[in-house]
């Protein structure tokens, strides 16, 4: 009797302890392997192939498709950890123009999303902080539903949540993080929520300025709460492509009074040095414009003409791209690079899931 009693007892401290876990920050191997497990159940067979069922969580909820044909699922385990998994990239041609809309917006202001809806937001308390305009329309779109589900959540007892996204789904994740933390700060959202984010596959998000706002707020002495995870070989973390100017350095620097150090040069000097300093200025101030115009502008109104009522904001002067978030690099060697060979017209040959998901196994 005493033996059947000390097994139930030692039964239930097991329990109460699967229970009590509680999210770590850092990166956990077998953590992202599930992650990407669950999450490629959010795309047909062609793109998760032989990766098999996740085992700790079950699908609880899937969004409708909002905006630029975005959507996301809600993930639970039975030890109390919600999973929101942010839809990628389709074939659909709206979500290729969400990835086109690549000129920057301010991280802090509103978006005109319909005739009835405008989208307040504080990505980042830096007045320099800019985003990638299209994932910031594709956040908003789904923030209220998202919220909604982690409120139901919370009223559950889940404390725990962790944002996936891989590829375009990654670049939401990164933003929809930041809104979820302005709301705690708000008071919008319960302080005691954990938030943990893995960015899988994904492109950089916005500029210096926004990626420090962004790491800072993830840091912590055990280690950080937001991971950056990449295949070496694959091209998708590269975009945008950055373009940076003089503009976009710190206050102080030593090009904020170039001109009037050039202009204390002797009369030869001070034209060679003049002649220089236009050579290396004019083109990058030049390719910004020119990547806001086209970028921005012209892509902003075919976004429009997709959303009824959608009207474009006034774009931030930059195009900065940084990566954000602790870096994970998933290394391709010799010996994935024999499996996964480059292949000329298949263009997405490492980032897909499977490539990821055989070198995150391979991680110690």
């Amino acid at each position: 009797m005493k033996q059947i009693l000390l097994v139930g007892w030692l039964l239930l401290a097991l329990l109460h302890g699967a229970e009590a876990r509680h999210l770590q920050p850092g990166f956990d191997k077998a953590e992202y392997l599930e992650l990407l497990r669950l999450h490629a159940r959010i795309a047909d067979t062609a793109f998760f192939g032989q990766i098999p069922r996740p085992t700790r969580f079950r699908m609880v909820y899937r969004s409708p498709v909002l905006g630029l044909d975005n959507r996301w699922d809600l993930w639970t385990s039975r030890d109390s950890v919600a999973v929101l998994s942010i839809r990628g990239t389709t074939a659909n041609s709206v979500s290729w123009l969400e990835n086109f809309y690549a000129a920057m917006l301010p991280a802090k202001g509103e978006l005109k999303l319909s005739a009835t809806r405008t989208f307040p937001y504080e990505l980042s308390t830096h007045p320099q902080a800019a985003v990638h305009a299209g994932w910031l329309l594709g956040m908003a779109f789904l923030a209220d539903n998202v919220v909604h589900k982690v409120d139901s959540c919370y009223r559950r007892g889940i404390r725990d949540f962790v944002i996936m996204g891989h590829s375009q789904g990654g670049g939401i994740a990164y933003l929809l993080t930041s809104h979820l933390r302005a709301l705690q700060r708000q008071q919008k959202l319960p302080a005691d929520i954990r938030l943990k984010t893995y960015s899988s596959a994904g492109p950089k998000p916005g500029n210096l300025y926004y990626a420090y706002d962004y790491e800072a707020q993830a840091h912590s002495a055990q280690g950080s709460w937001a991971l950056n995870v990449v295949n070496s070989a694959d091209w998708v973390p590269e975009v945008p492509i950055s373009i940076q100017t003089i503009q976009d350095f710190n206050t102080t620097n030593p090009f904020t009074n170039a001109k009037e150090a050039i202009g204390k040069q002797r009369f030869g000097q001070r034209l060679v040095l003049n002649y220089l300093y236009r050579q290396l200025e004019r083109p990058t101030r030049k390719a910004q414009r020119a990547y806001q115009k086209y970028l921005g502008t012209v892509v902003g109104k075919r976004v429009a003409k997709q959303l009824e009522g959608y009207q474009p904001a006034a774009y931030y002067p930059s195009s900065n791209y940084v990566r954000a978030g602790t870096p994970i690099i998933l290394y391709a060697d010799a010996a994935y690079l024999q499996r996964f060979p480059d292949v000329k017209g298949k263009i997405f040959q490492h980032h897909l899931f499977e490539p990821y998901y055989y070198l995150a196994q391979k991680l110690p």
